[in-house]
C-alpha cells in the first residue's frame, strides 16, 4: 500500500471514530497532496509525498516555537497534536552514528576536496537521508566532514 493510500485509509477510519483533530490534520494533509498533484500536473509517489509530510511537520514545529515565544501554550499544544499525527508517516529515523556513517561515505564516494564540493556530497546523501535525518544536521556535519574538522 502506499503512503497516499495508508493516509486516505487513516483519514476514513478517523471518520468512522469520530476523531474531530486526527481527521483535521490529515484533511489538511491529503489538501496539500492534491494541490501539489494538481500544481504540477503529476501523480505523487511515496518519496514525493514524505517531503510533502517532512514540510508540513517543520512548519508545525516552527508554529510550535513562535506560540510558545508569544505566551500562546493553547494553540501550542494544537499544534503539537498535529505534529504528532503527522510525524507517524515518516519512516524510522537514523541514530546520529549511522547519519555520520553516511555523510563519511557520501564524502568518500564522491571525491569531495574541501568546502567547495559540497553540493556533490548534498546530491549523493539527500536521497538517501530525506525524511529519515534533519537535512539541518546533515548540512552541518557534511561542512564539518569537508573543512577537515
Amino acid at each position: 500500500m502506499s503512503l497516499k493510500e495508508q493516509i486516505t485509509e487513516d483519514m476514513k477510519t478517523a471518520m468512522r471514530a469520530k476523531e474531530a483533530g486526527r481527521l483535521q490534520t490529515i484533511r489538511l494533509l491529503i489538501a496539500e497532496i492534491k494541490r501539489k498533484e494538481v500544481d504540477e500536473r503529476i501523480e505523487l509517489d511515496d518519496t514525493q509525498t514524505l517531503a510533502i509530510v517532512e514540510k508540513m511537520i517543520k512548519q508545525r514545529k516552527d508554529s510550535i516555537s513562535q506560540f510558545e515565544a508569544g505566551n500562546r501554550q493553547d494553540l501550542a499544544d494544537i499544534e503539537k497534536a498535529e505534529l504528532a499525527i503527522l510525524a507517524a508517516y515518516m519512516p524510522a529515523g537514523l541514530s546520529d552514528e549511522e547519519v555520520a556513517a553516511e555523510v563519511a561515505a557520501a564524502v568518500a564516494a564522491s571525491g569531495a576536496a574541501g568546502p567547495q564540493d559540497m553540493g556533490k556530497v548534498m546530491a549523493i546523501v539527500k536521497p538517501k537521508l530525506a525524511g529519515r535525518a534533519d537535512m539541518t544536521v546533515v548540512s552541518g556535519l557534511v561542512k564539518k566532514a569537508l573543512s577537515g574538522g
